[in-house]
C-alpha cells in the first residue's frame, strides 16, 4: 500500500472519540474527495496487545490518518511501523486529550508538561515512518501553564526533530475539575495565539482547531494558518464535509444528500453480510439531512428502528419518507402562491 499525497492548505475533520470510526470516515469521504480524515486515538497498548485489528480502515477513506495515544517511543515505533505497513497517510501524536483515563496512561495533553518527551517519541516515529509525516495534536496549555511561552517550549521541541505539522487546539485544557466535554467548551478559545505561532513559526505547516463551525469560518482561518481542523460541526452536521472540495479549488464528488444516502447502501449491505449490525454505520448518518424540512422525521425514524435493523429497511423508509414530506411542502407552498 502507498500512502496519498497531503496537500497544505488542508480542511480536516478532527479524532473524535466513538466517532471518528471506519463507517464514520467512509461516509464522510463520499461528501469530499480532498478532506483529510483521523481516526479516532488508538492507544499504543490496544494495537500491541489488543485482540482486534484496530487498524482496519477501507481503502477509499484515502487521505486518512492515524491518531495514536501513548508516550513509551519504543512502543510509538512499533505501531507507526504497523501503520506505514498499512498504508496510512499520516501518524499523529494526541497531546490534547484531557481525560483522566488518558493522564492515567501517561498520554493526552498532560505530555505537555514533557515536551522532551514528546520530541523523543516524534523522533522515535519518524525513524520508522519513512516518507509517511509524523504530526502532533496539542493544546495551547495546561492548567496554570497556559502562557506562550509555555507553548513555546515545546514547539522548540518539535523544531528541534523537524515535525511537520502541528495541530493547534486554540484552547487549554484543566487537567483536573473539567470533563473532557468542559474541557472543549470553558477553557476560552484563544485563536490570536496560534496565529502568533504561525508567525514566530513559519516552518511548521500549522492548523487550528476548536470552534470552528462553518467553512466560512474555516476559510477566515486559512488566511492566517495552513490548514483547519472542523470537529462536532463536521459530525452533527456532516453535510458540511461536501464544501470542503469547493473551498480548496475543487468539485465534490456528490451534490445532493440523497446520493450519499444510495452510496452507502452497498456498503452497509455488505457489513451486514459479514455479521456486522446496521446500526453501527447509521448512528453517523443521523446528521445528515439537518438544516432540511423533514430532518427530523429522518433523525427520529433511524434512531427509533436502526438498532433492531437487521436489513437496509430503515435507511430505504428513511429516504422515502423525506422525499413524501418535501413533495408536501411544494404542495403547500403552490397552494398558497
Amino acid at each position: 500500500m502507498t500512502a496519498s499525497p497531503i496537500q497544505s492548505p488542508t480542511i480536516s475533520v478532527a479524532p473524535m472519540l466513538d466517532w471518528t470510526d471506519r463507517h464514520c470516515r467512509y461516509f464522510h469521504r463520499l461528501m469530499s474527495r480532498k478532506a483529510l480524515l483521523y481516526t479516532e486515538m488508538v492507544t499504543t497498548g490496544a494495537i500491541i496487545h489488543g485482540k482486534y485489528d484496530l487498524l482496519e480502515y477501507n481503502q477509499a477513506e484515502h487521505p486518512v490518518a492515524l491518531q495514536l495515544g501513548g508516550s513509551d517511543p519504543t512502543d510509538l515505533a512499533t505501531c507507526a511501523q504497523r501503520a506505514v505497513e498499512r498504508g496510512y497517510d499520516e501518524i499523529n501524536l494526541n497531546v490534547g486529550c484531557p481525560s483522566d483515563r488518558v493522564q492515567n496512561g501517561r498520554f493526552g495533553a498532560c505530555l505537555m508538561a514533557e515536551p522532551k518527551l514528546v520530541a523523543d517519541c516524534i523522533k522515535a516515529m519518524q525513524d520508522v515512518s519513512g516518507s509517511v509525516p509524523v504530526t502532533v495534536k496539542t493544546r495551547l496549555g495546561i492548567d496554570e501553564h497556559d502562557s506562550y511561552e509555555f507553548l513555546c517550549v515545546l514547539l522548540d521541541e518539535l523544531t528541534q526533530v523537524e515535525c511537520p505539522r502541528v495541530i493547534l487546539h486554540a484552547r487549554k485544557a484543566w487537567l483536573n475539575g473539567l470533563s473532557p466535554k468542559e474541557n472543549r467548551e470553558i477553557p476560552p478559545l484563544d485563536y490570536d495565539r496560534v496565529y502568533q505561532a504561525k508567525r514566530d513559526y513559519p516552518h511548521f505547516d500549522l492548523h487550528i482547531n476548536g470552534g470552528i463551525q462553518t467553512l466560512e469560518e474555516a476559510k477566515g482561518h486559512l488566511e492566517y494558518v495552513d490548514g483547519a481542523m472542523l470537529g462536532r460541526a463536521a459530525y452533527q452536521t456532516p453535510w458540511l464535509i461536501a464544501g470542503v472540495d469547493e473551498l480548496l479549488g475543487g468539485t465534490g464528488p456528490v451534490s445532493e444528500r440523497d446520493e450519499v444516502v444510495e452510496l452507502m447502501i452497498p456498503y452497509i449491505e455488505q457489513y451486514i453480510a459479514q455479521g456486522g449490525r446496521f446500526w453501527h454505520v447509521v448512528r453517523h448518518m443521523l446528521g445528515l439531512y439537518q438544516g432540511l424540512p423533514g430532518a427530523k422525521l429522518w433523525r427520529r425514524l433511524l434512531s427509533e428502528q436502526g438498532p433492531r435493523a437487521t436489513s437496509i429497511e430503515p435507511l430505504v423508509q428513511g429516504k422515502a419518507l423525506l422525499q413524501e414530506h418535501r413533495q408536501r411542502v411544494v404542495d403547500f407552498a403552490n397552494s398558497v402562491g
